[in-house]
């Protein structure tokens, strides 16, 4: 298959930790929705990555 893209998730953002199971990405635990996207945001810059909101509270950061 041609030019096949592999991505990984690189990190979750989430306001609600409970909702989070297992591992193998980092799990950043924020008080908000403001602080969610804040954070999401930053993630998505500094790792130069796409951020994919799954639900209001939990966002994931998606390598590229």
């Amino acid at each position: 298959m041609p030019d096949e893209q592999v991505t990984s998730i690189a990190a979750i953002v989430t306001t609600k930790q409970e909702n989070i199971k297992g591992g193998g990405a980092p799990i950043f635990i924020v008080k908000d929705k403001d602080a969610l996207q804040k954070v999401s945001m930053s993630l998505e810059r500094i790792l130069d990555a796409a951020a994919s909101e799954i639900d209001e509270n939990t966002i994931i950061i998606v390598a590229r």
